[in-house]
């Protein structure tokens, strides 16, 4: 029979600040979203203060209570980073690791023995030793179930971090006392639709005619009481899902409004979106180009969006300069705009293009490339890069309380000092 766990991190960016300051361990830290505009990160100890997810940080900021706690901007190299890490001491302890998002991950335990709370304590320590990371694990024998257990072992303290539900007597026990909008996959327009049926519970919900299910929530909601049923109908991904498409958008940190600011700006999503395209081995070979203004400060609103095929290439010369025509096309001068952003589509593994009359040399645009990622991620990103990017980038994301890149900046390692 197949088991499976899930474990997350512990207010994951917050860890991810703390993990390279121990200074915060026992101090409210929030982390904001891009341009600092509100919490979408918080410790226990910013929680019981009173902050919530999606506060305002102008207005989070001036409230008493909230002097004792450290801000911080999204650092997403740093985050990114750390969940790499996390994935990597995973490996070592299970035969497969299936990533969910950048803290979450499921875990293979067919096989892995009887004591599997004595092997979630192991792992549970391993990430807290290796990658300074404080995680919750729960396991069961579908993904659903392993996903609730993550839920209950981190909203109650008295499973200190861990939960086993691979027993149907315990799942029947936790059944009855959690909510159906709990449960991975049902969301608030489901939870309504049920309640109006009198279900309200876990219990209610695995308890209705699988017929009637399908009937009210689809294949997608049959599924789902499956799997609280224990039928596991989720296997783990041996291959990573393949990519649809790669997109570089922003909010910028200061309304642009001069035809040069939004052209170094849409240069740098489309080199953005050709480093994805190279760490993935793919080729785009059809771009998208848009920009708007804030439909919410009273300024007239312009949306507007071009699109166009393209030589299949990874090139960021070449991305960029296809850019640059298309942001031509869109641009409208008077307007205050606030985003932007370059999407590529069409995307193919790199190599299985053929191009009659291509307008590079394949093999000189790839030795070029790959020398400019080399040097970039040896000396830091941008370290090359083409000049119509811009040098000061006024209208770069604001973060004003961004951290050390500790662990992808070689500039900003922790120091150590002897005496």
């Amino acid at each position: 029979m197949p088991l499976f766990a899930l474990i997350d991190g512990n207010s994951f960016y917050c860890s991810c600040q703390r993990a390279f300051e121990p200074r915060l361990r026992r101090l409210p830290v929030v982390v904001l979203s891009n341009n600092d505009g509100c919490a979408i990160a918080r410790t226990r100890e910013a929680k019981l203060i009173g902050i919530k997810m999606g506060d305002p940080w102008h207005m989070a900021r001036k409230r008493p209570e909230t002097k004792p706690v450290v801000w911080y901007s999204s650092n997403y190299a740093l985050y990114a980073d750390m969940s790499r890490r996390m994935f990597q001491v995973l490996s070592g302890h299970v035969p497969r690791v299936e990533p969910y998002s950048i803290d979450e991950m499921f875990l293979d335990y067919t096989g892995m023995g009887a004591d599997l709370h004595g092997l979630s304590r192991r792992i549970q320590q391993a990430v807290l030793h290796e990658a300074k990371i404080p995680t919750c694990v729960g396991w069961g024998p579908t993904k659903t179930i392993a996903k609730l257990a993550n839920g209950l072992a981190k909203d109650h303290a008295e499973l200190d971090g861990l939960c086993d539900l691979t027993d149907p007597a315990v799942r029947a026990v936790w059944y009855a006392r959690t909510e159906i909008g709990d449960v991975w996959g049902i969301g608030r327009q489901t939870v309504e639709k049920l309640r109006r049926e009198g279900i309200q519970t876990i219990a209610d919900f695995i308890a209705m005619d699988p017929r009637k299910t399908r009937d009210m929530l689809t294949v997608v909601g049959g599924r789902i009481q499956a799997e609280l049923r224990g039928q596991s109908c989720l296997p783990l991904s041996d291959v990573a899902s393949a990519r649809k498409s790669v997109a570089a958008t922003r909010t910028f940190g200061r309304l642009v409004m001069e035809w040069s600011d939004m052209r170094e700006a849409v240069a740098h999503y489309a080199s953005r979106a050709a480093e994805k395209l190279r760490s993935d081995g793919l080729y785009a070979g059809h771009m998208s180009v848009f920009l708007q203004t804030n439909p919410h400060n009273g300024d007239p609103w312009y949306s507007n969006q071009h699109s166009s095929a393209i030589e299949p290439t990874n090139d960021t010369r070449a991305l960029v300069k296809r850019a640059t025509r298309l942001l031509a096309k869109l641009w409208r001068p008077g307007h205050r705009y606030f985003k932007a952003g370059v999407i590529l589509t069409d995307l193919s593994p790199a190599g299985m293009q053929a191009v009659m009359f291509a307008s590079q040399n394949p093999e000189m645009s790839e030795r070029v490339m790959a020398a400019m990622d080399i040097i970039n991620a040896r000396y830091g990103r941008g370290m090359v890069r083409t000049a119509s990017t811009g040098i000061q980038q006024t209208w770069e994301t604001r973060q004003a309380l961004l951290s050390a890149r500790y662990t992808t900046r070689l500039s900003e390692i922790v120091g150590v000092r002897s005496w």
